[in-house]
């Protein structure tokens, strides 16, 4: 290959979103009424997968309040 000048190009996945069933969907409690009289009134959060090589995915979770 090095004669030839040849070289191997190692290219990322593209992302591919997952398309297997919905889970549970919780009920929308705040309807975007996002101000609050007090400390610790509302709490969202959000959690996220990544697939990484080998197969391993991490998970991202998030927790804000409002």
């Amino acid at each position: 290959m090095k004669e030839l000048g040849l070289k191997c190009l190692v290219r990322m996945k593209k992302h591919k979103s997952y398309k297997g069933t919905v889970g549970k969907i919780a009920p929308n409690h705040l309807d975007r009424q996002f101000s609050e009289d007090a400390p610790n009134e509302k709490w969202v959060t959000d959690i996220t997968e990544f697939k990484l090589f080998g197969g391993k995915a991490v998970s991202i979770a998030c927790i804000r309040f409002i």
